[in-house]
């Protein structure tokens, strides 16, 4: 079987959809052998999946292809596909081109999240609805819609009525490096390059209002009487101005540290390093910093009410991420009891086990070969 996608995001994009489009072609590559799989991309030159057999990348092959790359995407990679035989394309991304079905070609489309429906006020009138025409054209023209959580399974029934039996569940991991243990040595190290002293809370997230971090500040000011620091990792948007009022309100500017540009390899000492991850995010598709945090052997603190209960399973405890009263008393729960915090370690290594790329690779080939 020979099956193409949409791989735009694995040669363009360092995070987000890149890693899932990564993840999900490298586990097919290294579990599912038997099946041939072609990597379609606009560009290929930031070098961010050297690991891809260079012969099964597609480009753009005429001169208007490649000046229109958002129209070959769109359109015109159909004839290429037809041109290569393949018999599935799958869509990582949220989107389909037009004409498979009259090609021939087996359609297949991942929808990661809904957030944009959900909370409408963080993004611009334009994007939602680019967003909402690409999104419920692919789900309506796939044969078969790939939810990377039941969350997201539930918000495309609900919001768009996509028949359930059309839709399956399918997750994802998250990158290899956080499944090794780093050398003592080099934890200390990158904790030192940081200034982090003692035991520290760890969140990481871009600073924006959906991943809800001054409310984590709030709670963490009400937990009293411990040496904890909060130690914030992310991008800074319009929004940390906020987080930096509450800080500045609790006088705690020696026990809360906001870190930016933090290299993606030093990130697993910190994971790994810290006594407590922090994830309380309003709303999420899936939640892949709680599986970074499970694999350094880290327990979780998690939002209730979307999918980060999935991600996490019971190797977390989770609160109301409105309540900041909610977060601040299991934020205690772990901060004080440590043997709760090693018995959340050890259930959160049994529950990553179904996250594995073997695992998600077979769903994904038996999906495929049932469609044909």
């Amino acid at each position: 079987m020979r099956v193409g996608f949409d791989a735009k995001r694995a040669f363009a994009n360092k995070t987000g959809l890149g890693n899932y489009t990564r993840f999900v072609l490298d586990a097919l590559q290294t579990n599912e052998k038997a099946q041939t799989y072609f990597a379609y991309t606009p560009k290929n030159k930031a070098k961010l999946f050297t690991a891809f057999p260079e012969n099964n990348i597609r480009l753009p092959q005429t001169f208007l292809d490649k000046k229109l790359s958002a129209y070959w995407r769109y359109a015109s990679i159909t004839h290429q596909l037809k041109a290569d035989k393949i018999d599935v394309f799958h869509g990582l991304s949220n989107e389909l081109p037009q004409g498979l079905q009259q090609a021939g070609i087996k359609s297949v489309v991942t929808i990661h999240d809904l957030i944009f429906e959900r909370l409408p006020h963080l993004f611009k009138p334009v994007d939602r609805l680019i967003y909402r025409h690409k999104f419920q054209s692919a789900c309506r023209r796939a044969d078969s819609v790939i939810a990377i959580s039941e969350q997201t399974k539930r918000d495309l029934v609900q919001l768009y009525h996509v028949d359930d039996k059309k839709i399956q569940v399918v997750y994802q991991d998250c990158n290899p490096i956080f499944k090794q243990r780093g050398e003592q040595d080099k934890i200390e190290e990158i904790k030192q390059l940081y200034n982090i002293q003692g035991p520290y809370i760890l969140c990481v997230g871009t600073l924006e209002e959906r991943k809800n971090q001054h409310r984590l500040v709030e709670a963490f000011a009400n937990v009293a009487g411990n040496d904890f620091q909060l130690v914030l990792v992310g991008k800074p948007t319009s929004y940390t101005p906020r987080i930096l009022e509450c800080i500045q309100k609790f006088n705690l500017e020696e026990k809360v540290k906001i870190l930016h540009n933090v290299p993606t390899e030093d990130l697993p000492a910190l994971y790994q390093a810290a006594e407590i991850f922090a994830y309380i995010s309003i709303y999420e598709g899936f939640g892949i910093p709680i599986l970074e945090a499970l694999h350094s052997g880290t327990p979780v603190l998690a939002a209730k009410g979307s999918c980060l209960e999935e991600a996490g399973g019971p190797g977390g405890l989770y609160a109301d991420p409105y309540q900041k009263e909610d977060i601040s008393h299991q934020l205690n729960k772990l901060i004080t009891d440590a043997a709760l915090r090693k018995q959340l370690v050890e259930a959160g290594k049994q529950h990553i086990s179904r996250f594995s790329g073997e695992n998600i690779a077979r769903q994904l080939v038996d999906l495929y070969q049932n469609l044909r």
